[in-house]
């Protein structure tokens, strides 16, 4: 099952309520602004700052 994509329409991110990207590959759910991805478990996004990880250098957009 895949994400929902009129949910991820309607959620973002818990930090600074702006938009989330899905990344299908990794199963997570990115804040470009705050550099930070949230896990997909199960086709539930855990949209939990403390389960966020930071991207890496090479995962931010130039």
């Amino acid at each position: 099952m895949a994400l929902d994509y009129k949910l991820l329409e309607i959620i973002a991110c818990p930090v600074c309520k702006g938009k989330l990207n899905y990344d299908k590959e990794r199963s997570e759910l990115v804040c470009r602004a705050d550099k930070l991805a949230y896990p997909i478990e199960d086709d539930i996004p855990v949209l939990l700052e403390n389960r966020a990880r930071p991207l890496t250098a090479d995962e931010i957009p130039s």
